[in-house]
Formats: structure tokens, C-alpha cells, sequence
């Protein structure tokens, strides 16, 4: 934020975790979402001698500025996906070749885009519309249709606020709407579960999947798998679906995971991990970011970003890997 001693920026400052995570839902990567609500909030100090209160409110102007910055940026990108929207599942273990980093859905840290409190079930929707497969299914939209969407169902606007923002009618934004959710449910995601550590079900779940990843037990952590779950490794287009075919991957000792520790990580308001693997000083250096879906306990979908060194200055270094409490 540019450095002022007025009060702009205490008024704009307290807006930046709601605009991050708008942003994100928008464009579908923490990198460009953080400097989408940067530039924000640069835009709005350098010109809030001109805003109007008698317009709209200071949240309206923001996020009409958010707005603006994210179409723009999604005037020439190509459409930000997970390895399921680029291609069928492999049939064997040839990883193949990366591709660019402007192909995937990218990983958030939940206190960027999270509020830290408030009413639990509010925040338990918050974390559903940051979840990998929302924000993937989120970019089928057209970037306008997008905004009217998360504005209406996720941040909960009347149509008549999203109408003014967008310089639109009612009827365009009723429209728009109907349209985005015929769209989200024919590409039909899986409603995976966001991270509820005080569920006692999903966290003896969780708990399990770590020990048997620990110890290595591949028999133990297949059987928490759904029998048509997936593995993916971004920022590779190979994925697989079923638990045989995981099996497989994992029993493989060319990728072997024995060592490997697993470290709570707030990714997405989903189940999240670190995973971290032995270094050559006796430490333990980070591998991969680890984020699963569940559903009515068991595992459907293991997805591993491993560009460490990009999501290390995202999410900063890992806990020690002594830490083994799943809740944050």
C-alpha cells in the first residue's frame, strides 16, 4: 500500500482479504489475485479525493475497481483449469513434460482470501466457493457472467447492487446469473467437503490418511480412497482416476513417498498439507502442496501442486514437521 499519513488507507486497508478473495474466484490464482486487490487498493487511495459516498458505498466502489482489474486481466488469458479439464486420465505412470504455469488453477492460502472470524456457517460457505474444484468450475464462465455469479450467489448482493456496479439492468444481471448456473451444473463438479476440524468424522479421516501416508502403508491409504478418485500433479498434465490405478502410482519405487511427512497447511478452506521429505542435512525439505477433496469419509481427489518454490513465497515456509494436529 503506498505509504500516507491520512486515514485513507486505514478505511480501504480492512477490505483486503474479502477483495483477495474475489479476486481469486475471479481469476483463479493467488499470485494474480494478490495483485489484483493490490492494485485495488492503490487505485482507490490515489483517487479518493473523487469518491462519492452519496453514489454507493465505500464496498460497492471497491469492488466495482476490483471488478475492472480483473476483466482486464482476463481479456487475453486462456482459461485456468485443473489436469482433468486438459486432457483423459493416463493409463500408466509417464508423467510426461510440465506445462506453463498460466494453464492451472493455483493455490491460495485460506488467510488471504478467509475472514480469520465470524459466524461459523458463513465461514463454512466462504471456504466451499475457494475450494479447487468451485474456482475450476468458475472458470467455464465468460469473466462477466463470472462477477454477476459470485457476486449474487457467493457474496449474496441483491441484483439490483451487482446491476449498478456492472452498469447494467436488473434483467441482464437475472440473466446473466440463470445462465452461469445452467453452466456450473452441467460441468458438474464434485462437491467435495471444505475442512471442518471440529467434525469429528472428517478429522479421524484425515488423521488416518496421514499416519498411513507416513508409515507408508499403501494398502491402508488406498482404502480410504473413493473408487473413482483422482491423483494429479500440477504442474503436469498426467492424472489418474480409480483407486487401482493410485495404487499402482503409489506402489511404484521410482516415486516412492517413504520418509515423507505431512504438515497442516491453510490451503483453499480445504483439507491441506504440506508434504515434506527427507533433506540431505537430516531435515526435511518441502516436496509439494498437498490438497484433497473428501466426501462422506473418503478421499476423491488428491491434487499435489509441486512449483515449491513459487507457493513457498505464497505460503511462506512450512511448520515443523513435529506438528501433527490435523485442525488449524
Amino acid at each position: 500500500m503506498v505509504e500516507t499519513s491520512t486515514g485513507e488507507t486505514a478505511r480501504l486497508e480492512p477490505f483486503r482479504t474479502e477483495l483477495t478473495g474475489y479476486c481469486y474466484r475471479m481469476l483463479g490464482s493467488g499470485f494474480e489475485a494478490e495483485d489484483a486487490a493490490q492494485e485495488t487498493l492503490v487505485r482507490a487511495w490515489r483517487s479518493f479525493d473523487r469518491y462519492d459516498e452519496r453514489r454507493g458505498s465505500l464496498r460497492t466502489w471497491l469492488y466495482r475497481i476490483a471488478t475492472n482489474i480483473c476483466l482486464d486481466m482476463l481479456r487475453s488469458a486462456q482459461r485456468r483449469a485443473l489436469a482433468m479439464d486438459l486432457g483423459p486420465a493416463a493409463e500408466g505412470a509417464e508423467i510426461g513434460a510440465p506445462v506453463t504455469e498460466r494453464s492451472w488453477i493455483q493455490p491460495v492460502p485460506d488467510g488471504a482470501v478467509l475472514p480469520s472470524y465470524g459466524d461459523p456457517a458463513e465461514l463454512a460457505v466462504r471456504r466451499e466457493t475457494v475450494r479447487l474444484a468451485f474456482v475450476a468450475a468458475l472458470q467455464h464462465l465468460p469473466p462477466r457472467q463470472r462477477a454477476v455469479l459470485i457476486l449474487r450467489d457467493v457474496l449474496c448482493w441483491r441484483a439490483e447492487e451487482v446491476a449498478r456496479l456492472l452498469e447494467t439492468t436488473v434483467a441482464s444481471v437475472t440473466s446473466a446469473v440463470q445462465r452461469a448456473r445452467a453452466t456450473l451444473r452441467a460441468v458438474g463438479r464434485a462437491a467435495g467437503e471444505p475442512l471442518r476440524p471440529d467434525d469429528p468424522g472428517q478429522r479421524d479421516l484425515l488423521l488416518r490418511y496421514c499416519d498411513a501416508f507416513e508409515r507408508h502403508d499403501v494398502a491402508t491409504l488406498v482404502a480410504l480412497l473413493h473408487e473413482d478418485a483422482t491423483m494429479s500433479m500440477p504442474p503436469f498434465r498426467w492424472w489418474l482416476r480409480g483407486r487401482d490405478r493410485i495404487r499402482l502410482a503409489l506402489e511404484d519405487p521410482a516415486a516412492s513417498c517413504a520418509g515423507a511427512r505431512l504438515v497442516p497447511v491453510a490451503a483453499n478452506g480445504s483439507p491441506a498439507f504440506w508434504q515434506l521429505r527427507p533433506g540431505p542435512d537430516g531435515g526435511y525439505l518441502p516436496f509439494g502442496l498437498v490438497l484433497l477433496d473428501v466426501v462422506d469419509g473418503l478421499v476423491v481427489g488428491l491434487t499435489t501442486y509441486l512449483d515449491v518454490e513459487r507457493l513457498l513465497v505464497l505460503f511462506g515456509e512450512p511448520a515443523k514437521v513435529q506438528v501433527r494436529a490435523v485442525g488449524r
